[in-house]
């Protein structure tokens, strides 16, 4: 192997494990574009009510409306599938969306 290959080899081996690390799998900017959405029902800027819940704070309350953890997987799953009035995307949005929708949420 030459030394370009093991160099290439080892940033991406490194750029990997600092992804990894930050759990950084979206881009909240993208996200922000694809919450334009979601902005018919829920409000950004607030926890105010509009159709759905607001979610701004979303993953710092601890919980869902249901009951469940505001975590990132309770709340993609709620993305996939809906419930209580809301529509599941899970084929409307591909798992790039949902990674940049989640980081934009985490910045609420």
């Amino acid at each position: 192997m030459n030394r370009f290959r093991v160099w290439a080899v080892c940033l991406s081996i490194a750029a990997g494990s600092v992804t990894a690390l930050l759990g950084a799998k979206g881009d909240p900017a993208k996200g922000k574009e694809v919450f334009e959405q979601c902005a018919v029902c829920h409000n950004a800027d607030s926890d105010e009510k509009k159709m759905g819940p607001g979610l701004k704070g979303l993953f710092k309350r601890g919980k869902l409306n249901d009951g469940k953890a505001a975590n990132e997987a309770n709340i993609r799953a709620r993305i996939d599938e809906g419930g209580n009035g809301m529509p599941g995307y899970k084929d409307v949005l591909d798992d790039q969306q949902k990674d940049d929708l989640i980081a934009y949420l985490k910045t609420l």
